[in-house]
């Protein structure tokens, strides 16, 4: 698996900036004036209460959703109406709060179907799998076995994903977003329903994806001990609010955090 091209933003600059986000259902506030931005290179948290607004958050920053107000703006670049797949095509990958795979269908092909945006032969050359289609589809899973040997999942590689547990149907949806080579990976409560050696696992390969390939990360966790070992800084949301943005430890001891989602136990 290569590292993302990193067009000349090096560590440490601002990848993504969220400005003055709102977001209307309606009636209905989502979000509320809401800034923080991203840093190339860190692991980025998003927390908060049930009803937040975290996965409202991530649906605008990937295209999803489009703010009624404020902006987004991705490697330097605004882009206020952009859709999901100028998202993925620009470099930004995610995974979903409950398992979006294909079930029918083999550990190894749900991965190959991360690929599909960089496959540069149409439909037809594919399907006559001839000349330059089948050099190209080489290619492409070579790099798709990279990512099954990287994740430890060489022994399910054939299997149907709708026969695996539930830890590693999520270890499969972390591989076919990193199929897509993202610059800035957005994970979407990665280890819900996790026992704790699950969480283990998953933790370890989310920093050896940030550690090893230099991706950016930004994650909704709800487990606290998580994302305070795994983050560098962490922006909280209470009711579509931005109430706090930090270091853990900042975070952590911030009053208006413990009072709205930490709570006096943390």
């Amino acid at each position: 698996m290569r590292a993302p091209s990193s067009d000349q933003i090096v560590a440490g600059d601002t990848l993504l900036a969220v400005e003055q986000v709102s977001l209307r259902f309606g009636g209905v506030r989502a979000l509320t004036d809401v800034t923080f931005d991203i840093r190339k290179g860190e692991i980025r948290a998003i927390i908060g209460p049930n009803g937040a607004g975290k996965t409202s958050m991530l649906n605008c920053i990937n295209g999803f959703y489009h703010p009624t107000e404020g902006r987004i703006t991705f490697k330097g670049v605004t882009r206020p109406k952009m859709r999901p797949y100028e998202a993925a095509r620009g470099g930004v990958a995610r995974t979903f709060q409950n398992v979006a795979l294909f079930k029918g269908m083999t550990t190894l092909d749900n991965i190959m179907t991360g690929r599909s945006l960089k496959m540069r032969r149409g439909f037809f050359w594919q399907m006559l799998r001839h000349g330059p289609a089948m050099r190209e589809e080489v290619e492409h899973r070579k790099a798709v076995e990279d990512i099954i040997d990287f994740l430890q999942i060489q022994h399910i590689r054939k299997t149907p994903v709708g026969k695996l547990p539930y830890g590693l149907q999520k270890r499969v949806e972390l591989g076919r977003a990193l199929a897509m080579e993202p610059e800035l990976l957005l994970l979407d409560e990665p280890m819900a329903g996790m026992n704790i050696e699950e969480k283990e696992d998953m933790s370890r390969f989310i920093l050896d994806v940030n550690n090893e390939f230099g991706t950016t990360i930004a994650l909704i966790e709800h487990d606290i001990g998580v994302v305070m070992d795994l983050s560098d800084r962490v922006v909280v949301l209470e009711y579509g609010r931005k109430i706090a943005d930090g270091t853990p430890a900042e975070v952590k001891s911030d009053q208006a955090v413990i009072d709205a989602y930490l709570g006096v136990a943390h």
